[in-house]
């Protein structure tokens, strides 16, 4: 498999590999490594599961591995022996910590607001001054 941006380095595989968890019977799992690649790829995008790339195996293996990984806790495992590999130098970004684009940054809280004139403000078009408003 060809090395691509973000996809884990022999170095972090070399951490993780011996975290997870091994089924010595029945059908040969896939590769995990590869699995791991997409579940990345999809957690960093945020792309829809079904938008996973084929090189990174059936989408549905990718999500079945993430959900369970995370009920027995595979996952907590793996970020702990990551970060300290690194020395606890690791940097994560949540969408927390991202600004919204400049054009959906001017609403306002609470949803969509009815617009109303102010207070004291005449509704009939004469009052303001519309044309042809006699």
């Amino acid at each position: 498999m060809n090395a691509r941006r973000y996809e884990l380095s022999d170095f972090e595989w070399s951490i993780i590999q011996p975290l997870l968890p091994n089924k010595p019977r029945g059908v040969e799992r896939a590769d995990d490594r590869r699995v791991l690649n997409g579940i990345y790829w999809r957690l960093r995008t945020g792309s829809p599961w079904a938008d996973i790339p084929e090189r990174y195996g059936p989408t549905t293996t990718c999500y079945n591995r993430f959900v369970r990984w995370r009920k027995i806790g595979v996952w907590d495992g793996i970020f702990d022996a990551v970060s300290r590999a690194y020395d606890g130098d690791l940097q994560m970004v949540d969408s927390s910590s991202i600004r919204v684009h400049q054009h959906g940054a001017n609403g306002k809280k609470g949803g969509l607001a009815k617009r109303r004139p102010r207070l004291g403000t005449s509704l009939e078009a004469a009052a303001w001054g519309a044309r042809g408003a006699d």
